[in-house]
């Protein structure tokens, strides 16, 4: 019988890390078996069988903390995974738990809640700070307990990847190096996000992917 939950952490900030470490490994049943520094690598790392829990920022490198829970969430759907952020956003709460994650930790409670949220996690229970129980996360929990439809983001991993670098300034050549892919590519996904968004510039693709959790406002 196993006695410990198994956690990977994954945040851009070491020193951020190590505090959620101490925390967790005071406990008798939490055990961290790794870290990482960026989402595609907790995507790398999670698929592995030796984790239980992903703990997650919810903005780090590349990939954020929203797209490799969609992607873990995707891939082993019995994994658990928490998300850490600095916002007490309902945005972000919302596409946490579209995501796939059972539960949102506010970083500047992390000490109190994170443990709590470690387990209720490992029982298949939803963790939410307390005042999250806005009219949209009530709908989203009343349609995940019924097996109803939830909305689904039109873009897929690969434009998100672009809606992000593009919010983040970058430009359409370093898109390309980033991503390891032509200009003409990227052009094409830059035209496609924006039909597929009714959008017109980066001004309005910036805005989205704030709302989004893609970068942080």
């Amino acid at each position: 019988m196993q006695l410990k939950t198994r956690i990977l952490l994954a945040d851009d900030h070491t020193v951020v890390r190590r505090g959620l470490r101490l925390v967790l490994e005071m406990q008798p049943d939490l055990e961290v078996v790794d870290e990482v520094g960026d989402g595609a690598a907790a995507v790398t790392r999670a698929l592995q069988g030796d984790i239980d829990l992903a703990i997650m920022d919810i903005t780090m490198p590349r990939m954020t903390g929203l797209q490799a829970a969609r992607e873990l969430h995707r891939r082993r759907p019995e994994l658990r995974i928490l998300m850490l952020s600095m916002h007490e956003s309902e945005r972000y709460l919302y596409e946490a738990l579209k995501a796939g994650a059972a539960g949102y930790v506010l970083k500047s409670v992390a000490d109190r809640d994170l443990v709590e949220a470690c387990r209720a996690a490992m029982r298949g229970e939803k963790f939410l700070y307390p005042g999250t129980e806005t009219p949209l996360i009530a709908d989203f929990l009343h349609r995940a307990r019924q097996d109803l439809p939830v909305t689904d983001d039109p873009l897929t991993p690969r434009e998100k990847e672009v809606i992000k670098l593009v919010a983040e300034g970058y430009t359409n050549r370093q898109i390309a190096d980033t991503l390891v892919i032509s200009d003409k590519t990227v052009e094409r996904h830059r035209s496609n996000i924006l039909e597929k968004l009714g959008m017109r510039d980066r001004v309005e693709l910036t805005r989205y992917a704030i709302r989004q959790g893609l970068i942080e406002p």
